[in-house]
C-alpha cells in the first residue's frame, strides 16, 4: 500500500486518541507508556480524553530510560519487553562505547546493578541516596569519575536501566520503591526473548505507526539491525509512506487505507507521543519549524491542527494562574485556541490567566 504523508499523520493522530471520542482511545497510550516531565502525562492525557477521569498509571524509568506512567499491571511485561536482545543492544541502550562494552559487557552490567538493586533497595530512597549505596557494590568499570560530586559513582543510565528488572518504581519521579511482591514478579536475566520484545514493537508501531525500522529503533534507543529479531516476529504489514518502507500494525491497515478526520485543534505538550516519534520530518516537513519546535533546549509544545503542526506554545505559571504564550506559524481559530487552553490549565491545576498570541 502506498502512503500519503497526510494519510499517515490522520492514522497517527486516530491511534493516538486525539480524536477525544473515550477514555478507551486514550488508554492505548497507557498501554505502551506516557514520557513523565512535570505536568506532561496530565496534559497529554486532557489532550485525548472528553471528561473522564485519566486512567491510573505507575511511574518507572522505562523507554530509553526515561520516566514514564504504565498501567501498574504491565510492569512486569515490561520488564521482560524491555530487554536487549543482545550485547550489541545493550550498549546502544546505555550509550556505551565499543571500549566499554569490552570492559565490562553491557547486558551483564544491566544486570548486575539489577542484583545489586533488588538486594538493597527494601523501602523509599531519593535517587543519590540510592546511586551511593549501589555504587560501593560495584566495580569501578561500571562508575565514573564525577567532578561535581568529588566521588565515583554509577553511571546515570546504566542505574535507570536495572531499575526495573530489579522490580522498583519512581514515587513523584524522584523516589524510588519497590514493587510489591504479589508471586508474579521475576527478575529477568540475560538475553531477551524476541516474542517478548516483539510486544514492545507492535505497541510502538500501534502509536507510531507507520513507522520505519530506523525511527522505531530510535524511539527505543537502539540500532534497526540489534531490533529487527523482534520486528521479523511481530505481526506488523509493511507499507510505503512518501517512497520510504514504514510498518503498521496488521489488523489496522483498514484503517490506514481510510482513515478517521483528524479533529480541530489540540495543544499537546513538549514530550507528548506525537511529538516523540523519531520521523520529525514526517509531522512537521517545513525545516524552520522543526527547529522551532525540537531546539536544543527548552522544548516547547505544539499546536496541532488536524494533521499540521501549526504553532508552538509555552506555559507560564504564576500565583496559581497560568498564560500561555503562542507563536503561530499560521493564523489559529481563537475560540477553540482558547477553549484547549483552558483544558491545559485545569490539567495542571491552575486557572487561565490569559492566551497570547504573537
Amino acid at each position: 500500500m502506498d502512503v500519503t504523508r497526510e494519510q499517515a499523520i490522520a492514522f497517527r493522530v486516530a491511534a493516538q486518541g486525539l480524536a477525544r471520542r473515550s477514555a478507551l482511545d486514550a488508554a492505548v497510550l497507557l498501554d505502551l507508556g506516557v514520557q513523565h516531565r512535570e505536568s506532561s502525562v496530565a496534559v497529554a492525557l486532557a489532550a485525548r480524553l472528553p471528561d473522564d477521569p485519566p486512567p491510573d498509571g505507575l511511574l518507572a524509568w522505562t523507554h530509553r530510560a526515561a520516566p514514564h506512567r504504565h498501567h501498574p499491571a504491565d510492569l512486569a511485561r515490561w520488564a521482560r519487553a524491555l530487554r536487549p536482545l543482545s550485547d550489541a543492544d545493550a550498549a546502544s541502550r546505555l550509550i556505551w562505547t565499543a571500549e566499554q562494552n569490552a570492559a565490562f559487557g553491557a547486558l551483564a552490567a544491566i544486570d548486575r546493578v539489577a542484583e545489586v538493586l533488588a538486594a538493597t533497595v527494601d523501602g523509599p530512597m531519593t535517587k543519590g541516596e540510592l546511586s551511593t549505596v549501589v555504587s560501593r557494590e560495584l566495580p569501578r568499570a561500571l562508575q565514573r569519575d564525577c567532578p561535581s560530586c568529588g566521588v565515583w559513582h554509577v553511571y546515570d543510565q546504566l542505574l535507570r536501566l536495572g531499575a526495573l528488572p530489579a522490580g522498583l518504581t519512581l514515587d513523584g519521579g524522584r523516589v524510588l520503591r519497590a514493587l510489591p511482591p504479589d508471586g508474579g514478579w521475576r527478575r529477568p536475566v540475560g538475553p531477551g526473548d524476541p516474542a517478548d520484545v516483539a510486544g514492545l514493537v507492535t505497541a510502538a508501531v500501534h502509536v507510531f505507526g507507520p513507522v520505519t525500522t530506523a525511527d522505531l529503533a530510535a524511539w527505543i534507543g537502539t540500532s534497526a539491525g540489534a531490533l529487527r529479531p523482534a520486528v521479523d516476529v511481530a505481526d506488523l504489514a509493511a507499507v510505503r509512506v512518501e517512497g520510504r518502507r514504514a510498518w503498521v500494525v496488521r489488523h489496522r491497515l483498514e484503517v490506514l487505507a481510510d482513515p478517521p478526520s483528524p479533529p480541530g485543534l489540540r495543544l499537546l505538550p513538549a514530550f507528548d507521543p506525537l511529538l516523540s516519534a523519531r520521523d520529525r520530518a514526517l509531522l512537521v516537513p517545513d525545516p524552520q519549524r522543526r527547529r522551532a519546535l525540537w531546539p536544543a533546549l527548552g522544548q516547547p509544545g505544539a499546536v496541532l491542527v488536524g494533521t499540521e503542526v501549526l504553532g508552538t506554545w509555552r506555559p507560564r505559571a504564576s500565583g496559581g494562574a497560568l498564560t500561555l504564550e503562542v507563536t503561530a506559524f499560521e493564523e489559529l481559530p481563537p475560540g477553540p485556541l482558547d477553549d484547549e487552553a483552558q483544558r491545559v490549565a485545569a490539567a495542571r491545576g491552575l486557572r487561565l490567566r490569559a492566551v497570547t498570541v504573537a
